[in-house]
Protein backbone atom coordinates (compact mmCIF):
# COMPACT_ATOMS: atom_id res chain seq x y z
CA UNK A 1 0.00 0.00 0.00
CA UNK A 2 1.00 3.72 -0.71
CA UNK A 3 0.94 5.57 1.88
CA UNK A 4 0.57 9.50 1.84
CA UNK A 5 3.51 12.00 2.39
CA UNK A 6 1.66 13.45 5.11
CA UNK A 7 1.14 10.34 7.16
CA UNK A 8 4.32 8.88 5.99
CA UNK A 9 5.67 12.34 7.85
CA UNK A 10 3.59 11.83 10.81
CA UNK A 11 5.09 8.24 11.39
CA UNK A 12 8.69 8.93 10.60
CA UNK A 13 8.49 12.04 13.24
CA UNK A 14 6.74 9.41 15.92
CA UNK A 15 9.47 6.55 15.58
CA UNK A 16 12.46 9.12 16.09
CA UNK A 17 10.54 8.98 19.63
CA UNK A 18 10.02 5.71 19.86
CA UNK A 19 11.90 1.53 19.91
CA UNK A 20 11.12 -0.33 16.76
CA UNK A 21 11.78 -3.68 16.43
CA UNK A 22 11.94 -6.51 13.71
CA UNK A 23 10.36 -9.74 14.02
CA UNK A 24 13.91 -11.33 14.87
CA UNK A 25 13.74 -9.18 17.83
CA UNK A 26 10.46 -9.74 18.89
CA UNK A 27 10.88 -13.61 18.46
CA UNK A 28 14.14 -13.44 21.04
CA UNK A 29 12.30 -11.42 23.61
CA UNK A 30 9.54 -14.32 23.46
CA UNK A 31 12.48 -16.80 23.00
CA UNK A 32 13.74 -15.85 26.61
CA UNK A 33 10.70 -15.14 28.50
CA UNK A 34 11.18 -11.71 28.90
CA UNK A 35 7.95 -10.04 30.10
CA UNK A 36 5.55 -8.20 27.60
CA UNK A 37 2.20 -7.31 26.38
CA UNK A 38 1.25 -8.31 23.25
CA UNK A 39 -1.49 -5.11 21.74
CA UNK A 40 -2.92 -5.29 18.75
CA UNK A 41 -3.75 -2.00 17.09
CA UNK A 42 -5.94 -2.60 13.98
CA UNK A 43 -9.06 -1.93 13.32
CA UNK A 44 -11.81 -4.61 15.08
CA UNK A 45 -12.50 -6.05 11.46
CA UNK A 46 -8.94 -7.00 11.03
CA UNK A 47 -9.01 -8.56 14.53
CA UNK A 48 -11.62 -10.71 13.82
CA UNK A 49 -9.88 -12.02 10.99
CA UNK A 50 -7.08 -13.21 12.65
CA UNK A 51 -4.88 -11.95 15.20
CA UNK A 52 -1.27 -12.87 16.71
CA UNK A 53 -1.72 -15.61 19.46
CA UNK A 54 -2.02 -14.23 23.26
CA UNK A 55 -2.88 -10.28 21.46
CA UNK A 56 -4.81 -8.07 23.65
CA UNK A 57 -6.91 -5.97 20.89
CA UNK A 58 -7.05 -2.13 21.51
CA UNK A 59 -7.33 -0.69 18.26
CA UNK A 60 -5.39 2.46 16.93
CA UNK A 61 -8.77 4.20 17.71
CA UNK A 62 -8.82 3.58 21.13
CA UNK A 63 -6.33 3.00 22.89
CA UNK A 64 -5.36 6.34 24.25
CA UNK A 65 -8.75 5.70 26.18
CA UNK A 66 -8.30 2.68 27.54
CA UNK A 67 -4.66 1.37 27.61
CA UNK A 68 -4.98 2.67 31.78
CA UNK A 69 -7.96 0.42 32.22
CA UNK A 70 -6.17 -2.55 30.70
CA UNK A 71 -2.47 -1.83 31.39
CA UNK A 72 -2.30 0.24 34.83
CA UNK A 73 1.42 -0.63 35.15
CA UNK A 74 2.92 1.98 32.87
CA UNK A 75 6.24 0.28 33.13
CA UNK A 76 6.02 -3.32 31.83
CA UNK A 77 6.84 -3.45 27.28
CA UNK A 78 4.33 -3.04 25.41
CA UNK A 79 4.88 -4.37 21.76
CA UNK A 80 2.35 -3.32 19.81
CA UNK A 81 1.76 -4.33 16.36
CA UNK A 82 -0.76 -3.15 12.99
CA UNK A 83 -0.82 -4.19 9.53
CA UNK A 84 2.43 -3.21 8.76
CA UNK A 85 4.16 -0.84 11.40
CA UNK A 86 2.82 2.63 10.77
CA UNK A 87 -0.25 2.37 13.06
CA UNK A 88 2.04 0.57 15.68
CA UNK A 89 4.56 3.79 16.06
CA UNK A 90 2.22 6.45 16.21
CA UNK A 91 0.55 5.00 18.82
CA UNK A 92 3.73 3.86 20.71
CA UNK A 93 4.21 7.49 20.20
CA UNK A 94 0.98 8.71 21.80
CA UNK A 95 1.66 5.65 24.96
CA UNK A 96 5.08 6.85 25.34
CA UNK A 97 3.35 10.57 26.13
CA UNK A 98 0.93 9.07 28.34
CA UNK A 99 3.98 8.18 30.67
CA UNK A 100 4.24 4.66 29.77
CA UNK A 101 7.89 3.90 29.58
CA UNK A 102 8.50 0.66 27.13
CA UNK A 103 6.31 1.04 24.15
CA UNK A 104 7.63 -0.69 21.19
CA UNK A 105 6.29 -0.85 17.12
CA UNK A 106 6.44 -4.26 15.58
CA UNK A 107 8.25 -2.78 12.15
CA UNK A 108 6.10 -5.64 9.50
CA UNK A 109 3.35 -5.70 11.89
CA UNK A 110 0.66 -8.66 11.03
CA UNK A 111 2.68 -9.27 7.78
CA UNK A 112 5.69 -10.19 9.56
CA UNK A 113 4.03 -11.90 12.21
CA UNK A 114 2.54 -13.98 9.35
CA UNK A 115 5.98 -14.58 7.20
CA UNK A 116 7.18 -15.60 10.57
CA UNK A 117 5.36 -18.12 11.16
CA UNK A 118 3.80 -16.91 14.70
CA UNK A 119 0.58 -18.77 15.62
CA UNK A 120 -2.44 -17.04 15.55
CA UNK A 121 -6.29 -17.17 16.19
CA UNK A 122 -9.57 -16.12 14.90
Amino acid sequence: MAHNPGFLKLVNDAKSRIREIGIDEYQRMVAAGEPHILIDTREESEWHAGHAQGAIHLGKGVIERDIETKVPDKTVPLVLYCGGGYRSALAADALRQMGYQQPISLAGGWRAILQAGLPVEK
